[in-house]
Formats: C-alpha cells, structure tokens, sequence
C-alpha cells in the first residue's frame, strides 16, 4: 500500500453510453477519495452516443483504494474503465526490419526522458539494426521470417510479450504482415506506422507514386494494428508540403522525418493514456 503522506499521480479513463450525471458521479467518487483534479476532458459521440473521458487526479489515496471507490459507480453506468499510474513507464516491444530511422527516433526519446516508455526487447527479421540496439544497450531479438516459419516466428513473438510483461508493441517500419491472430490477439496494444497519408497510396514505394503524381502534401499515418491492412483506428497522422522541384529522393528524405515524429507522437498519446477507441476511430485527447 502507497504511504498516505506521498500524494501519488493517478489517470482514469472510461467510456460508456452517453446519460446525464457520469461526469457528476465521476467527480463526486473523486472527491470522496481525497483526489485532486488536475486535469479532465470528456467527449461525447453523437453518432454513436457513447461517452469517453479522461481524469487526471493527484492524491495520497492508494492505488488500491481509489479503485475500489471508482468500481463502486462504474456498474451503475456500465463502465469500460482503466487507473493508471500518471508518468509510469508502459513496458514497450519494437519491431523494425531494416530502417533505422523510427526506431533510432524512438530510442533517442527514451533515453533522454521525453517518451514514457521502457523498451525491454527490440525485435527484428533481419541483422541490419542489432548495433543500433547495442548502442542504446537494449536486448535485440533475431527472429527470421519465411512463409513456412511465419507461426513459428509469431509464436517466438508472443513468447516474448507474455515473458517480458509487454504492454505495448510498436512497428517502427517492421515490413511483415502480421497474421489475423495476432493481430486480434494484440488489438489495442499495436501501432504501426504507414508511409502515406492514408488512405492514398497504398503498398509499395508510396513516395515514388506520390512523385509520379505530383502530389503537393506527402505525410505519415499512425493506427493500430487490425486484421485488416492498414486500415487500424487512426492515431496520429501528419502532412508537409512538397513542390515540383523536389526530387524522389528529397521526397523520401522528408518522408522518414514525418514518419518518425508521427510515430512517436502516437506512441507517447499511447502511454500517456490519451487514445480511447471508439469503434473504427479514435478519441485522443490533447
């Protein structure tokens, strides 16, 4: 149990069917237990008439205790709900096959404090990024793909998250598709980074098709991992400006800093405990 004179950081969210009185009763629990808000966003969908909300809270309550008084009121309104230690490091795997740059961004973050994660294992089909995992002293996993060893390799995978308390994977340019089973079996703890501002050009040298086109915005797409390719819940995506005047290669330089930061947005929304699912979409609060 926490020490009652330490006043700990705590974040709670839910959703649940729209109605009158959940941000009444939320606050109200929140009091009772001694809680601090610092800061609250809620969201209502009209469309589909569900309610999403996020509570920062500061307190010396217990862990423990705090969620005893929030489950008290979440059967009444049919919570989906989640207490999280605020600023606590999410246990985060990587993948990435040959392209150092969302990686190496990733890493950078992490160690210099500005991404709350703790990577454990870094994960890749190929050998090309094992010294980038050496020099950030981060336990770097071979695991060769082929058509014939693919459930093999993605049993090897599992293995991992379940032995390393994984609770986040991220695909920083891992250039495998997953299978349906892992992708269910991950849903909600997988991003992936897409090079194109989805949902244009898609499959193979997005840039160059974009170059082809004479495309004006080039950009990156952040989701979650589904079943279905590409096609995951939005969590960040961004766009930059090109012109005639740059080449395929200008294109694909600018393309991997946007790929990069879009990324790592994503992942640090993730671990701050920002990005709700909201059927096929997100709710990010800022």
């Amino acid at each position: 149990m926490s020490d009652p004179a330490v006043s700990h950081g705590y974040v709670l969210t839910l959703s649940c069917a729209d109605r009158p009185g959940i941000v009444h009763a939320v606050s109200a629990a929140l009091l009772e237990s001694g809680c601090n808000i610092t800061d609250s966003q809620q969201y209502g969908n009209p469309d589909t008439g569900t309610f999403f909300m996020r509570v920062a809270v500061e307190t010396t309550t217990s862990f423990s205790l705090l969620r005893e008084h929030v489950d008290a009121i979440a059967g009444d309104f049919e919570f989906n709900w989640a207490l999280h230690h605020a600023g606590a490091p999410v246990r985060t795997l990587i993948m990435a096959s040959k392209a150092a740059h969302c990686l190496n961004d990733i890493l950078f973050q992490q160690r210099s404090g500005t991404l709350p994660v703790d990577i454990p294992a870094i994960v890749s089909n190929h050998r090309d990024l094992e010294p980038l995992a050496d020099f950030y002293g981060i336990p770097f996993h071979y695991i060769p793909v082929t058509a014939d060893t693919k459930a093999e390799a993605e049993g090897q995978l599992l293995e991992l998250v379940a032995e390393l308390d994984v609770e986040l994977v991220v695909l920083a340019r891992y250039m495998q598709v997953l299978s349906d089973d892992l992708c269910n079996h991950l849903a909600g703890k997988a991003i992936n980074i897409h090079h194109s501002f989805l949902p244009s050009f898609k499959g193979a040298k997005p840039y160059h098709q974009a170059h082809a086109r004479g495309v004006k915005i080039i950009g990156a797409t952040a989701h979650y991992v589904t079943a279905a390719l590409d096609e995951g819940p939005i969590i960040e995506q961004e766009v930059i400006r090109v012109d005639h005047g740059h080449s395929v290669e200008k294109f694909v330089s600018m393309g991997r800093a946007v790929e990069a930061r879009t990324l790592a947005q994503a992942v640090q929304w993730h671990a701050e405990h920002r990005v709700l699912l909201d059927g096929h979409r997100t709710v990010v609060f800022d």
